[in-house]
């Protein structure tokens, strides 16, 4: 943020520092123009405003990570404020509002040693100096996030904006996003309780449940006569209990001041509307043109244009000639439950959106039936073969119309009363019958076309 030193994930520590983000006497700080602009960017992506001057401030403190013993950041007059987050959370949606974004340079990073790496029970520490320095963004919204669910969708809408400007990866098991949340319980009058700070987790899944064992241990405390204290608390997730470190730093704890070593920034309002013009299509946005253009439901364009590059497949796909729909349902259902498994992006995956568009083609023109070309998917998925070669090899192609029609005689010969059943306007064991000739064509044959087959054979309709 304030050196040249290069920002780089897993390098060898401690090989991407100078005298400035080590703080040696005498080192001066050079505010990085880039940062400025991606900051500015941010803040107008999630409409806040930004200011003409801002100003940076030295926050005070001592840890292992920070060798000058304070940290640039911004204080009283932060480079963005009063903006807004609007946050689908089940059927309804939030609005969560903005109170500030400010620009700051990150701490290093401490190792701990012995317990797989957690802080407490490790046998010792050590500190990785080349995350010191590394240029942040720290939005902090308004008290709106009403439930632990909320707050898991809140990062999530925050992360798919932040990827779509491309101002950070954002990818948390790097370390480039990380999430504090202040816990409290409202007072019988509605008024706010007294707040704990969860920190620095690294999970979406784990803010959700630490967030939940902070409200289930503060109702505790209130239930049994006792006070909440204002107190920084760490969720470990391996337990999944909650646990506080130390009574929680206020403002002047900090000792801010101005930092003599760096000038204000002024942004003139030219060069704001001209971030502003480049802002690329935001993912609310992309989320409404999947509807309009695509036929999609709110629901399948909310999962696509939740990931960026899940989006540009699903995009990539319809323009080599998949029908929408069909691209949309396998994409964010198929696709990505794949992708879950194993744990897998989508930009790093076998799969391709050209090989989308020959599944899709596959099935539609009745070459392979819907549960075969699920497995075609998952051997292009491991592979990165094409759906016709995995289709010929594994011998998963449709049966013929005889070659069905003679499946479907045995199955019926095979299962007389299951059979007069359905004569008798039973219908409950079609489904029985048409899993029966499924199987006897290990998946191949269409069920639609199974289970019509059936009906006439059986003139059951």
């Amino acid at each position: 943020m304030f050196c040249s030193c290069r920002v780089t994930y897993g390098d060898e520590p401690n090989t991407h520092t100078c005298p400035v983000c080590l703080g040696h006497p005498g080192a001066l700080p050079v505010t990085n123009e880039k940062a400025v602009e991606l900051g500015a960017m941010a803040g107008l992506a999630l409409n806040c405003e930004v200011a003409d001057r801002s100003v940076f401030a030295r926050k005070n403190y001592f840890y292992p990570d920070l060798p000058k013993g304070y940290q640039i950041s911004q204080f009283d007059l932060p480079i963005c404020t009063g903006g807004h987050l609007d946050v689908p959370v089940g059927d309804e949606t939030i609005r969560v509002g903005i109170t500030r974004l400010h620009l700051e340079e990150d701490a290093a990073k401490n190792v701990h040693v012995g317990e797989s790496g957690r802080m407490h029970g490790s046998v010792g520490s050590m500190v990785d100096f080349n995350r010191g320095g590394t240029p942040l963004i720290e939005i902090v919204t308004e008290p709106d996030i009403p439930s632990p669910e909320a707050a898991r969708a809140t990062a999530n809408h925050l992360k798919a904006i932040l990827q779509a400007i491309g101002v950070s990866e954002a990818d948390m098991e790097k370390g480039q996003m990380r999430c504090d949340a202040n816990v409290s319980i409202r007072n019988p009058d509605g008024s706010f309780g007294t707040k704990t700070e969860l920190k620095n987790m690294n999970s979406f899944r784990f803010v959700e449940r630490g967030i939940v064992r902070e409200l289930e241990r503060q109702r505790e405390i209130l239930e049994s006569g006792g006070r909440v204290e204002q107190a920084t608390v760490h969720y470990d997730p391996v337990a999944d209990e909650v646990h506080e470190l130390r009574s929680k730093e206020f403002a002047h704890d900090y000792r801010y001041f101005p930092e003599p070593d760096l000038l204000p920034l002024e942004l003139t309002a030219a060069w704001v509307r001209e971030i502003r013009e480049r802002l690329p299509e935001l993912p609310d946005e992309k989320k409404a043109r999947f509807v309009r253009d695509y036929g999609l439901s709110d629901y399948a364009a909310g999962v696509l244009t939740a990931d960026r590059d899940l989006s540009s497949f699903y995009e990539e796909a319809v323009a080599g000639g998949a029908d929408p729909k069909q691209a949309a349902n396998w994409v964010s259902g198929d696709l990505r439950a794949l992708l879950n498994e194993s744990g897998t992006d989508v930009s790093g995956s076998k799969a391709t959106p050209g090989h989308m568009v020959e599944l899709i083609g596959l099935v539609e023109d009745g070459t392979i039936s819907r549960s075969a070309a699920k497995d075609v998917l998952a051997a292009v998925f491991e592979t990165g073969e094409a759906p016709s070669a995995v289709v010929e090899r594994e011998g998963l192609a449709s049966v013929g119309g005889d070659e069905l029609s003679g499946m479907v005689d045995g199955v019926i010969a095979e299962n007389p009363d299951e059979a007069e059943r359905v004569r008798n306007g039973d219908k409950k064991v079609v489904g029985f019958l048409v899993g029966q000739v499924m199987k006897a064509s290990r998946g191949s044959a269409d069920g639609g076309r199974v289970r019509t087959l059936l009906m006439e054979k059986l003139n059951g309709g």
